[in-house]
């Protein structure tokens, strides 16, 4: 054969090798592709003719033996751990999965249903003590997330009462807004005109907490707690701050807790539910106690929810809630470190059982200013950081403008008349603007003078108030309450300002009935 035959059918031959290897590697392909088919159709098969698994509770295990302990369908039961399960990781509450021979094959998760519960008390440190729905108390066993100390009594706990278990610590917002413990920053010193009532407090508060071992030498108990009374804006829960900041031990690095609570908050139409929410408010005043810190329970409103009984004014839900107040300030569990403060506008509505010796032992009336008073509350809102017009002479101006402020609400004419109000025994008094003054209102006199000094700085370009402004807040506010005289009620000025008798009817000047 010739040289270029041979060539030629060499390059056929490599050409013919190449399609062949082309045509293996699609056909290797083709196949690679079927048997994952045929895998995934396996998989497939095998997910659908899987055993179903049972699941049950994980509660304890033993790692020697290779055993877990599980609640399954009400039932106890020890059974083998599967050679694939990690028993490390297993926790308490949580969920396993079972196979058809009743051998714990895997971990599942936590139960997310449940029972509400309240905790009462922590026993030791995997157990608890809870309250459900009726007062009934169950002591149970603490799944593995609750035992790393942050559950406190008080709380609320999804519990599994046929497992024996609380599972989850749940954060209810109508309760862990009332038990938020506030440290306010309000001192004596911010309050103004109330300098005989502030001493009182002290006295009754601040001495038993700094001196504790002179009250132990003379036998004397210290009060449980005080109640605050007297007509709306005179500054009574002002005094209940800074009775828990000036209790603050700032040597120790320790402050006081001050957990405010206002009547309506707590009131709830469901049976029970008032009388859970002041047992955790209790609950968590003696846990912040514990640690030694000075704790004060302030109830606003007092009288909205601590009526007296058998009134028949409400629906009579005070015949459940005042007792669990009770109960609580006379229960075995020691209220040490711990103060109860109230403030209420009608002092003769709240239940007189509250009031005896022994519970709200000192009982302080916290009047509206008189002039001295109200000086001393205008000076407090009008500081030296408030810029005046008259440049040296700003001291002088800051007094003089007061003192105009004074003249106007306290002169008792015709301009400054609200109403007349009919009392009992047919006697009638004309109420004035000086009669329904209170440190609220000064502080909202102020309030408006500044928006007028900042519209006239704006304008005008000079920065600072001038007595026009503050007559103006006056005026504002005087306008404000007359017309507030002829849409109140006669139970809602006795209310505001606290005669000390009922008033009948009230009638606008120049509108007699």
């Amino acid at each position: 054969m010739s040289e270029d035959f041979q060539a030629h059918r060499a390059e056929e031959l490599q050409r013919l090798v190449e399609s062949m290897e082309a045509k293996n590697q699609r056909l290797s392909n083709a196949l690679t592709q079927v048997r994952g088919e045929i895998l995934k159709m396996q998989e497939k098969l095998r997910q659908v003719n899987r055993p179903p698994q049972t699941l049950a509770v994980f509660l304890e295990a033993d790692v020697m033996a290779r055993q877990v302990v599980v609640m399954v369908a009400g039932r106890r039961m020890r059974l083998a751990a599967g050679p694939d399960l990690d028993m490390n990781t297993l926790s308490v509450g949580q969920m396993v999965r079972l196979d058809e021979s009743m051998v714990v094959v895997a971990l599942d998760s936590f139960p997310r249903t449940g029972t509400m519960a309240a905790v009462r008390e922590i026993v030791g440190h995997d157990r608890v003590l809870v309250t459900t729905e009726g007062g009934q108390e169950h002591l149970l066993e603490l799944a593995g997330p609750l035992r790393h100390g942050n559950l406190r009594p008080g709380d609320s706990v999804m519990v599994d009462l046929r497992v024996g278990l609380a599972v989850e610590r749940l954060v209810r917002s109508d309760v862990e807004q009332l038990l938020t413990p506030e440290i306010p920053d309000v001192t004596y010193d911010d309050i103004g005109g109330l300098d005989a009532q502030i001493q009182q407090v002290r006295d009754a508060v601040e001495m038993p907490f700094r001196h504790p071992e002179l009250y132990r030498t003379f036998g004397l108990r210290p009060p449980k707690g005080i109640l605050l009374y007297g007509p709306p804006g005179s500054g009574k829960t002002l005094i209940a701050k800074a009775v828990a900041n000036s209790l603050s031990t700032a040597q120790a690095g320790q402050r006081t807790y001050f957990l405010s609570i206002k009547g309506p908050e707590l009131l709830n139409k469901f049976v029970g539910e008032t009388e859970r929410q002041i047992r955790a408010i209790f609950a968590r005043a003696r846990t912040l106690a514990q640690g030694d810190v000075p704790v004060v329970l302030f109830f606003d409103e007092m009288e909205s929810l601590f009526r007296t009984r058998g009134s028949g004014i409400s629906s009579d839900v005070e015949t459940m809630i005042v007792p669990q107040l009770l109960a609580e300030m006379d229960g075995v569990e020691a209220l040490d470190n711990v103060v109860i403060i109230g403030a209420s506008n009608r002092a003769d509505m709240i239940d007189p059982a509250v009031l005896r010796p022994g519970r709200l032992d000192v009982r302080i009336r916290v009047e509206r200013p008189d002039r001295d008073g109200a000086r001393d509350i205008f000076h407090k809102h009008l500081g030296p950081d408030v810029p005046l017009v008259g440049g040296l002479e700003a001291a002088v101006s800051r007094r003089d403008m007061v003192e105009a402020a004074l003249d106007l609400l306290f002169t008792r004419d015709q301009d400054t008349a609200l109403f007349d109000a009919d009392l009992p025994g047919g006697r009638t008094r004309r109420i004035h603007l000086a009669d329904v003054i209170s440190g609220a209102m000064i502080a909202g006199i102020v309030e408006r003078a500044k928006k007028a000094a900042i519209k006239d700085s704006i304008d005008s370009g000079t920065v600072g108030m001038r007595t026009a402004h503050l007559l103006h807040g006056v005026a504002e506010e005087m306008r404000e309450s007359i017309d507030l005289a002829a849409t109140t009620t006669a139970q809602d000025w006795a209310r505001t300002i606290g005669l000390g008798e009922e008033i009948l009817a009230v009638h606008p000047i120049g509108r007699h009935a």
